[in-house]
């Protein structure tokens, strides 16, 4: 959980990045969905129920899908939200 938290402060405190193109609402709904999901993770007990691991899965695949198509600095950022979505997907089930 560690890392978890660590992450979740540098994405939390991070700029939004410039984005270019159309793809910029998406990023934003997957941005805020799976911060969602992180807030949700370090503030409960029970850890993500199992609605919210089918809800992160759908956005870690639209995400890794939109990734190829960012520039280096927009990247960096969602590759971070990535690496966010990927710790909480390999957490062990409550």
């Amino acid at each position: 959980m560690n890392e978890i938290t660590s992450l979740w402060h540098v994405h939390r405190d991070a700029s939004w990045p410039k984005v270019s193109g159309p793809h910029e609402g998406e990023l934003m709904t997957l941005d805020t969905v799976i911060g969602g999901c992180v807030t949700y993770y370090l503030e409960s007990l029970e850890g993500l129920d199992a609605r919210r691991v089918a809800i992160l899965e759908d956005c870690l695949s639209d995400l890794e899908g939109l990734l190829p198509d960012l520039d280096r600095e927009t990247a960096a950022y969602f590759e971070r939200l990535r690496r966010l979505a990927s710790l909480l997907l390999a957490r062990p089930a409550p």
